[in-house]
């Protein structure tokens, strides 16, 4: 029990030490800042990113998170940089060199390299004395005062405080640029998120299968139409085709439930009227919230003020919507 105590105070305390190094952080978002940013922006050139160690996983995610939200970025290690890869940095890039002491030895040998490259210099480090910090052309400060290993030595909160820093720069560039959800879109067109951003109703329905009855139809005719077209529903329409009202699977077992006179049952008399309908070009995300809003499993889908079909949860589910 006591070594139980021990790991949730120790998980407690690495959550603490952290979020407080974060905090300490909101004052040296200032005037450098945000001329940094406006630079970047105005800039024609990418982001190179730059690191050695820890700095250099940070790095690559950085760089993950620009090219994802419009801002152009490359990943280059610090220590292969001086041996060769150097060529992939254009004048007009901005570099990013990421180092929590600002005094490593690949850090100096690459520092001046870069200055002759002509190229800008963005100094994300720990140590505003350092070597890194002099020779920047702006400086994004992320001191701390602990790493959140007791001893002092794990990068655990400067890692952090320097991801917290690269994802600031990101999202300021992004909002920036009016960066919709629709552009990450572009950037996002695999997998569940995706296709949240870009599939719309009319990619997912079956435009062949619009089960239709009149309100005067016979029970018989409504049970043959919802059983033809194998959806579990039917709109139905008053004779110029306008949408009257719904009748589902459900509807069914209630009429029988209630024991009313089958022979004289007509399509509208046990229709549901004024049923919930999306638009073909509204996206299938929007299908999924008003099925869950209003706990149904199917939803009358038009183009504009025409019926074109049914969307069904099983159709946004084989898409991986839900």
């Amino acid at each position: 029990m006591n070594l139980l105590k021990n790991i949730r105070t120790t998980a407690i305390n690495v959550f603490q030490n952290e979020a407080n190094a974060l905090l300490n952080l909101i004052p040296e978002i200032g005037d450098e800042f945000e001329t940094c940013v406006k630079d970047v922006l105005k800039s024609k050139g990418r982001v190179v990113i730059t690191g050695i160690g820890k700095s250099a996983i940070v790095a690559n995610k950085i760089v993950a998170t620009l090219n994802s939200t419009g801002t152009p970025s490359l990943f280059m290690h610090a220590a292969d940089a001086i041996h060769g890869d150097l060529g992939m940095i254009k004048k007009e890039d901005f570099v990013i060199c990421i180092s929590k002491s600002g005094n490593t030895p690949e850090i100096k040998l690459l520092v001046p390299m870069l200055k002759t490259l002509g190229s800008k210099l963005i100094g994300l480090v720990g140590n505003k004395d350092s070597y890194l910090a002099k020779h920047s052309d702006y400086v994004l400060f992320t001191g701390i005062e602990e790493e959140a290993c007791p001893n002092n030595l794990a990068p655990t909160t400067s890692t952090t405080v320097q991801m917290a820093m690269g994802d600031a720069l990101a999202i300021c560039l992004l909002t920036a640029r009016g960066f919709t959800a629709e552009s990450f879109a572009r950037f996002h067109p695999g997998g569940t998120l995706g296709k949240q951003l870009y599939l719309k109703v009319k990619d997912v329905i079956d435009a062949s299968l619009l089960p239709m009855v009149e309100e005067s139809a016979s029970l018989k005719e409504v049970v043959l139409e919802i059983s033809s077209k194998r959806l579990g529903a039917t709109a139905v329409v008053d004779a110029a085709q306008n949408l009257r009202g719904i009748i589902t699977d459900g509807d069914l077992r209630r009429m029988l439930q209630n024991n009313f006179e089958v022979s004289e049952i007509k399509a509208g008399d046990i229709m549901t009227k004024n049923p919930k309908t999306i638009l073909l070009d509204d996206f299938a995300v929007k299908a999924v919230e008003v099925m869950r809003t209003f706990n149904i499993t199917q939803l009358v889908v038009k183009d504009n003020s025409s019926l074109v079909g049914f969307v069904h949860i099983h159709d946004l589910m084989k898409e991986g919507i839900v």
